[in-house]
């Protein structure tokens, strides 16, 4: 595989990489943006861990002094916890001009799928992707990570789309762009802070194997784009349904008032929700994602099986 000039890989993603070894690729904006100090770093660990407990190589992306990188050592992932917000939060369009200018940046889905694709990890894990936001029939705010599942071969585990978003008009789009749904032991969409919402998956499927299956069959006939597997939260950790979506609507109501919107609306629909919940919806975040990086584990190590050393999805991306 040709190394992309302007990308760093761990050392030990790398050897990972190189004896076909499962991979899986993680978010930086969870760390810089998602969650205060400390509970980002110390949660950003144990994903880590649990990544690694259950047979395969985390690789934390972001960008560093200008550099992409595909893995991060706990110094590198303490740096993004501690300066926080401070961090530029980066998308697939501010890639390059991060690069350029020699700065860090904490990545999201959307940026994390460019640089995981690059290194050649076929499978993220993350908390919730991005979607069609609410009100977006006037403002037209649709993530950009919506896009990027269009056209980046990577599978992203995920607790669905947080449900700040208008979920119904994220599906439709995903649906418009070939990106098929996966729910993972449920035929319901998750709404990340809980196990399920009022629409529908394209597919259900109950082993890590048969999502592999999938993903292998999809690259491997050369179609682009990546896959949604939606993961719902323990039910131990899930959050009332009537209680979040109360926070939600206050919270989007303030957003409102303040003017809040684009790249910063997330973090701080995020942040305010956690407030308006005493920190609940913060545990529920943490639990999901050690769920999520589990499940993304898993599906890595039986993509990998169906790879072996005839990487007939890579020849064809």
């Amino acid at each position: 595989m040709q190394t992309n000039p302007y990308l760093d890989i761990d050392p030990e993603v790398a050897q990972a990489l190189a004896e076909r070894r499962p991979v899986v690729a993680l978010e930086s904006t969870i760390i810089s943006h998602g969650m205060p100090y400390p509970q980002n770093v110390q949660t950003a660990l144990r994903v880590e861990a649990e990544i690694r407990a259950h047979g395969a190589v985390p690789a934390t992306v972001a960008i560093v002094n200008g550099r992409l990188r595909a893995g991060l050592d706990r110094a590198g992932i303490e740096l993004l916890g501690r300066d926080g917000r401070a961090v530029p939060k980066v998308s697939r369009r501010d890639i390059p001009f991060i690069v350029a200018a020699g700065q860090s940046g904490a990545t999201t889905v959307a940026a994390t799928m460019v640089i995981a694709a690059l290194a050649g990890i076929r499978v993220f894990a993350t908390g919730g992707i991005g979607g069609v936001h609410r009100g977006a029939a006037q403002s037209f705010d649709v993530s950009a990570d919506l896009q990027e599942l269009a056209q980046t071969q990577v599978a992203v585990v995920c607790a669905g789309a947080k449900s700040i978003l208008d979920l119904r008009l994220t599906l439709e789009y995903l649906e418009t762009h070939g990106v098929p749904v996966v729910g993972y032991r449920t035929h319901a969409l998750p709404a990340f802070y809980t196990p399920e919402s009022d629409f529908k998956v394209d597919y259900r499927l109950d082993d890590p194997a048969r999502i592999a299956a999938a993903m292998f069959a999809k690259w491997s006939m050369g179609l682009k784009g990546g896959m949604v597997v939606a993961n719902p939260v323990p039910a131990a950790f899930a959050m009332p349904r009537a209680r979040i979506d109360a926070a939600i609507e206050q919270a989007l109501r303030e957003a409102g008032q303040q003017g809040v919107n684009g790249k910063q609306s997330t973090p701080f629909m995020l942040a305010r929700v956690s407030e308006l919940t005493g920190g609940d919806s913060l545990a529920t975040n943490i639990e999901l994602v050690l769920n999520n990086a589990r499940l993304a584990s898993a599906i890595a190590v039986q993509y990998q099986r169906l790879c072996g050393y005839d990487d007939a999805a890579s020849a064809t991306h």
